[in-house]
């Protein structure tokens, strides 16, 4: 409507511009109080009849402001004075008119430099939207309205539209903090006004949330500021709240007083001959308005018509002069209805582009919703499926029970592996991943990588290599994490599609700078290679190259989606050149900072068989009763006692009052998280290793984890011998470290 509305304004201002343009006199009016004090004058007087919603003086003193606007051919001033009609049409329930308006305002706005006016201008657009219901377009209208212009007044006005806004789409926390800060505001045009609106969206907001009573205290202290300056509209508002609320709290005594006093006002005979004087007014103005242009034609023409000194030629030229332009307007206005059809066809078809965009949208947040939840509640199960399993396994089982538990630990592993690339895929989607910049050794991670992979290389008669460029600089910074998933990744499916070949892992540097190298990766394989057909597709979700690669090989398919996407956060893209039957090179370039200060290196690392787990103690935080006992009978294995500790609160107590080597600390539980109790105990405790064990998700970040004072991460289900590990290197490293 908007856009249809919009055009055939532009129809008409086009039709007056042009027959402007071709008269050969200007002329303007009367200049009246043109200066600048009386402007001010002029739309504080405007300010206050809006406020007092005397829509009639209203119009008048802004019809005022255009006449000192035209007259002196200010531009600014009359781009002020259409957002403020805009505003009082928009505000009267009068969208169209309020378009016609804002309109206008667009046209002077292409020719004028005005960041306030363009300002205002958005944040216009974003009421429109919100009346339409578009409430996540009206919201970004306004981000982009506030970085426009710091006017307080229009910065407190956006406060209260996106209050609005948030209230609309149940985001109540963030509506009541604008709200909040409209009441104290120290606006100097609308303070009052302000916070009598911010009261009212608050007492809305209590009753949703069913707080009647705060709903009555806001209620009653706009009232008090609407009666003490005048604010009718805001006087009735208040007035039907109390009503409402009173009645929902039973208290009907209170609610008849409110709902007489309301009605008192609504049969004011002045408030009804005041409602039918406004309608009649803001006709009027818009009639005027549209007809300005035509009527300064006709008084010329009349003008023209009238002197009786003009020679005979100069009247035919007149009455041909005026035949051309009569003709000229003609078609244009027939060009323009073709025009206007057209864009209402395009404005329809726009419409409905939205639609499926916000369907689109939401679709994609719904669907991202539920693969978080599906993932992270899956883990739970998982982690006993996999803890039971090995468990059983490490208690001698009989031949063909091993068999079957071997085949029950590779489901499990297979599902873990399956949950963890769609939360990776989920979290990209998300936009939920940022690279970290930390020191890291890049050899060990390579190194590391070839080391977790080679038991798959040998059950593949592969032969797995890693070449690696000396003269990389030891000490790097970026993220080691995603770069492991990277090569995991791409090794594993160089591994995956290779049997009785090799497969080689490239690290090469291609220069260096006095801070930064950039790096030559390649992972390449001679295995059974890709099609070029298939090579399109390749990095796409789900893509295997086809069904029949999918039923010999298995898999998910996203490993190659997940390296692409996780490249992208470091700027850069991967490369891949393949040849069917032949095998296949993947490889990528990117640029790291490095230490460039090489600091003496202390070796302490140990091995799992090197750690001493017997006599440790620890104390286990989880709330989930089967985890808990999985958890106690895998420390059990490796002769470690622990105390169980069923929430945050328990867990603090039980660090305070007793000494552990190790807190294994879940995130996800009842009361207080694991990272706030973490946090607590880091208080009273500086040093104890606390290793967070958790099943992510979405909104989850490791970052919070180590914020918070976790020493290290393990993601459930985990693996017996990653979790020994962890166990092993925060306990053992950490003493040697503090020996050294």
């Amino acid at each position: 409507m908007i856009s249809t509305l919009a055009n055939k304004r532009n129809g008409i201002t086009s039709l007056l511009l042009l027959c402007i343009c071709l008269c050969t006199q200007t002329f303007y009016g009367q200049s009246i109080g043109n200066s600048a004090s009386g402007v001010k004058t002029i739309f504080d007087d405007f300010m206050k009849y809006r406020h007092e919603n005397n829509v009639e003086k209203a119009l008048e003193t802004l019809s005022e402001a255009a006449n000192i606007a035209e007259s002196n051919e200010d531009s600014k001033l009359l781009l002020d004075t259409y957002h403020q009609y805009a505003r009082l049409f928009l505000e009267e329930g009068d969208a169209e008119t309020a378009i016609f308006y804002w309109d206008r305002a667009s046209i002077l706005l292409k020719d004028t430099s005005y960041s306030y006016g363009e300002a205002f201008h958005l944040y216009l657009d974003a009421a429109l939207r919100f009346g339409e219901g578009n409430n996540f377009q009206a919201l970004k209208q306004l981000e982009k309205s506030r970085k426009l212009s710091n006017n307080r007044n229009l910065t407190n006005n956006i406060l209260l539209l996106e209050a609005r806004i948030y209230s609309n789409i149940e985001k109540y926390e963030d509506a009541i903090k604008n709200l909040h800060a409209l009441i104290v505001n120290s606006d100097d045009e609308e303070r009052a006004f302000l916070a009598t609106m911010a009261n009212l969206e608050l007492a809305k907001i209590s009753v949703v949330l069913d707080d009647l009573e705060e709903g009555i205290i806001h209620s009653k202290a706009a009232l008090e500021l609407a009666q003490k300056h005048g604010y009718s509209k805001e006087i009735k508002v208040a007035y039907e709240q109390l009503s409402n609320i009173y009645e929902e709290k039973g208290n009907y005594g209170e609610s008849l007083v409110y709902t007489k006093a309301l009605a008192k006002l609504k049969d004011s005979v002045f408030n009804i001959e005041k409602a039918k004087l406004d309608a009649d007014t803001a006709d009027k103005v818009r009639f005027d308005h549209q007809m300005t242009e035509l009527n300064k034609l006709q008084a010329k023409n009349e003008e023209l018509s009238e002197s009786k000194n003009r020679s005979e030629i100069t009247a035919i030229l007149t009455s041909a002069f005026l035949t051309i332009i009569s003709l000229l307007a003609v078609s244009l206005f027939r060009n323009n209805q073709i025009k206007l059809k057209t864009n209402d066809l395009l404005y329809t078809k726009n419409k409905e582009l939205e639609l499926a965009r916000d369907a689109a949208v939401s679709a994609m947040e719904a669907k991202t919703n539920f693969l978080s939840t599906v993932t992270h509640e899956l883990r739970t199960p998982l982690y006993a499926v996999t803890g039971l399993t090995h468990l059983l396994l490490e208690e001698n089982p009989s031949e063909h029970q091993k068999e079957h538990l071997k085949s029950l630990k590779f489901s499990g592993e297979y599902l873990l592996n399956f949950i963890n690339d769609i939360l990776q895929i989920n979290k990209i989607d998300a936009e939920k991943l940022e690279p970290l910049n930390i020191e890291f050794k890049l050899h060990k991670v390579l190194d590391d990588v070839v080391e977790s992979l080679q038991q798959n290389a040998n059950e593949k008669k592969t032969e797995l290599i890693l070449d690696y460029d000396p003269t990389i600089p030891k000490k790097l910074m970026g993220d080691p994490i995603k770069l492991s998933q990277i090569f995991m990744n791409l090794v594993g499916n160089a591994l995956k599609f290779t049997k009785n070949g090799k497969v080689e892992v490239i690290a090469k540097m291609l220069k260096k700078d006095e801070d930064q190298v950039k790096l030559y990766f390649e992972v390449r394989d001679n295995g059974i290679g890709i099609s070029e057909d298939q090579q399109k597709n390749i990095f796409e979700s789900f893509e295997q190259g086809s069904i029949q690669i999918n039923r010999e090989y298995g898999g998910t398919g996203l490993g190659l989606t997940i390296v692409k996407s996780l490249l992208g956060l470091f700027g850069t893209t991967i490369q891949l050149e393949s040849e069917l039957g032949h095998g296949s090179s993947f490889y990528f370039e990117l640029d790291l900072d490095y230490e460039t200060k090489e600091g003496e290196e202390i070796p302490f690392e140990l091995n799992v068989e090197e750690f001493q787990f017997k006599g440790l103690h620890v104390l286990v935080v989880e709330d989930n009763k089967i985890n808990q006992v999985i958890t106690k009978k895998m420390l059990t294995k490796k002769e470690i006692t622990c105390d169980i500790a069923n929430n945050g609160n328990e867990a603090i107590d039980l660090a305070k009052s007793n000494t552990y080597d190790a807190i294994l600390m879940d995130i996800h539980m009842p009361g207080i998280s694991g990272e706030e109790a973490t946090r607590q105990i880091r208080k009273f405790d500086k040093n104890i290793p606390i290793i967070a064990l958790t099943a992510i998700s979405l909104d989850d970040s490791l970052d919070s984890f180590y914020e918070a004072g976790c020493n290290d991460v393990v993601t459930k289900p985990f693996k017996p011998e990653v979790f020994y590990q962890k166990i092993g290197e925060n306990i053992f490293k950490s003493k040697m470290e503090g020996s050294v």
